[in-house]
């Protein structure tokens, strides 16, 4: 094979590509334009001048949406929340593409945003109970009080409350002590496993307790349908909970064939008990109904959780089970005539899993550790935003704990959790959190073109506290702005930063309690964000141009014949329209070279205007769009 080197020819001609068009070169004739290298004469009239205007660029907006207040009658683009009702999760604030964004949100913490149309603070925890070892605690009453039943590492305790004070008294505990697994109630009895028995003892009295079933192994209690189950690490028992004095346990209900197998969670609802447990990294639910004698069923399998997902609590609600994994928190549907559950997806994912679960009206809060610290997440039943799939939101947190919290619960009408080697929480009885944040998701206006997002409306009542605002970028940058009072609510406020264009931008709304009450603080309604597409105008240029077989320049230089030159120009333009290709436009009176997309065609036949212009031929007006 030959080798060639540089002082020979090229084989190809390097300076075009296939299909590329050289530039017009003039000559002899004194042309005025020239397009994909045709040249022209102008023909500029008072009538049909030469003309260069703005072309339309700003995307029209139809106010399709069930709220009002989108449409933009004087170029302005609008993006406007009024309720955030339907939850976190939303990464992009889109409401044209699901509706359901338009009342979501991406992130809170501290916040109340189950009311429609209003975003207010929650109130504040404080800590009851200070432990150093597991704490476990459920919700009861003495028989006087309404009162919390809390395991502090071996050690059972009663805590009641006047206002935020507590009062915490010791349970008496029969046999050795011993770390209590797992804590279980049946309104006026308590029952407790630790690693060698399992107790029960009168919510109202402190006096000893009695040990009534001996146990081996990590163990896990329930009492729901009016009996007391227990899981003995693969086992099942159904246990006597009148029994007052110790016993062996009875036989098992049911053994599960994997010695590895935990039982981890026990609940109801509908026809069936169902029991959840794991081991390594699968995991199922039984369902187990009862026969017309009110014995039971053998237990069977109702539902298998995705390979890695383990069921670590269960809770029955308004018709639904709700199950805390490893992962996260589901909803199932219970059939209510077989007690077939058909589960939807995470609702919101953890890495710390959720341990408990309780819920009362129309909500239920997960046991987890929203924005990284100990607390609770809460769900809303009554707002399904897609199958099985309810809103949710970051609720009640404690204060500088990142303890793995253990169980969630009442007392009284206020939420208590506790946490794992750091005590028990419970929602102040008046007092708000100092602040609380909500933000929004990345506002784009469905589409990836860039903005520049101008001015920011805040709505609300702020004569009880005030509303910090900051922006967030697509790096994740978040800047100051400014802070809102009642004198700035409703007005348009300028967004300094960040500087320049953005493809998108989100927005963190931070409220603050009143400065002087601290049952108060800032309301906060809605937002309003104008902003300006950030695209680079075009231009339409209006050429007029004579288009003759036989033409003359300035100088009385012919060019052409009688030969179909003129119809030969107009085809190939028309063509180029047709494909919409692009076209290339040279000006020599401006030394203008640009590209361009052909707008519009309109070529009128006429006699020829002087003796410079003859055969066939006309005006041709031709509309670019400059690039």
């Amino acid at each position: 094979m030959a080798i060639r080197d540089l002082t020979e020819d090229f084989v190809y001609d390097l300076s075009l590509t296939e299909g590329a068009v050289t530039n017009y070169q003039l000559s002899d004739i004194s042309f005025d334009i020239a397009v994909n290298n045709m040249p022209f004469f102008i023909a500029s009239t008072d009538e049909q001048p030469y003309r260069r205007e703005s072309a339309p660029y700003k995307r029209e907006q139809i106010d399709q949406t069930t709220e009002p207040g989108e449409q933009s009658f004087t170029g302005w683009w609008f993006r406007s929340q009024s309720s955030f009702h339907l939850g976190a999760g939303a990464k992009f604030f889109e409401p044209a593409q699901d509706e359901t964004l338009r009342y979501r949100f991406n992130q809170s913490q501290g916040v109340d945003v189950w009311t429609k149309g209003q975003l207010s603070l929650l109130k504040g925890t404080t800590k009851i109970l200070t432990t150093s070892s597991n704490s476990l605690t459920v919700g009861a009453n003495d028989g006087t009080n309404d009162c919390l039943v809390v395991s502090d590492g071996s050690a059972l305790k009663k805590i009641t409350l006047s206002a935020d004070t507590p009062t915490v008294t010791t349970y008496t505990q029969a046999g050795t002590a011993s770390a209590i697994q797992s804590l279980a109630t049946n309104g006026s009895k308590y029952f407790f496993a630790n690693s060698t028995y399992i107790h029960y003892g009168n919510i109202g009295s402190t006096t000893s307790d009695t040990e009534i079933y001996a146990v081996t192994g990590t163990t896990t209690l329930g009492y729901v349908k009016q009996r007391l189950f227990a899981g003995v690490a693969n086992v099942l028992y159904e246990l006597d909970s009148t029994r007052t004095t110790s016993a062996a346990l009875p036989t098992a209900k049911y053994t599960h064939p994997n010695t590895s197998w935990i039982w981890s969670a026990i609940s109801e609802a509908g026809p069936a008990v169902y029991v959840a447990g794991y081991a390594r990294n699968t995991s199922a639910i039984f369902k187990i109904t009862v026969k017309d004698d009110a014995t039971l069923n053998t237990p069977t399998v109702t539902a298998e959780l995705p390979v890695g997902e383990k069921v670590l609590s269960m809770f029955s609600y308004l018709g639904y089970l709700i199950i805390g994994t490893s992962k996260g928190a589901r909803v199932a549907q219970v059939e209510p005539t077989t007690g077939d559950l058909a589960y939807g997806p995470l609702i919101f994912e953890t890495t710390d899993g959720v341990n408990s679960i309780f819920a009362k009206d129309r909500f239920v809060w997960c046991a987890g550790k929203p924005n990284s610290v100990s607390g609770l997440i809460r769900i809303d039943l009554s707002e399904q935003v897609s199958p099985l799939r309810f809103a949710y939101a970051a609720d009640l947190e404690a204060v500088a704990s990142t303890s793995l919290v253990n169980s969630v619960t009442q007392i009284g009408d206020r939420l208590a959790f506790a946490t794992a080697n750091n005590g028990v929480w419970v929602e102040k009885a008046s007092n708000l959190v100092e602040s609380g944040f909500i933000r929004t998701g990345f506002i784009r206006y469905a589409t990836i073109e860039s903005k520049f997002f101008k001015f920011l409306k805040v709505r609300g009542d702020l004569d009880e506290g005030t509303v910090d605002v900051s922006t967030i970028t697509d790096k994740e940058v978040t800047t100051f702005l400014y802070n809102v009072d009642s004198a700035g609510t409703n007005q348009d406020l300028g967004i300094a930063r960040p500087v320049g264009a953005q493809e998108y931008l989100a927005f963190k709304f931070t409220l603050n309690r009143d400065v002087a009450d601290t049952t108060k603080g800032a309301i906060m309604s809605g937002y309003q964000v104008k902003s300006l597409p950030a695209i680079e105008k075009q231009r339409l240029i209006q050429f007029p141009l004579y288009c003759y077989d036989v033409e003359m320049d300035k100088y009385n230089n012919i060019v052409g014949s009688e030969d179909d030159r003129a119809f030969d120009r107009i085809s190939e333009l028309e063509e180029i329209e047709k494909t919409g290709n692009i076209v290339t436009i040279q000006d020599f009176r401006t030394d203008e070279t640009y590209s361009a997309l052909i707008e519009e065609i309109r070529f009128s036949s006429a006699t020829p205007p002087s003796e410079r212009f003859n055969g066939f031929g006309g005006k041709l007006l031709l509309t670019v769009r400059k690039l």
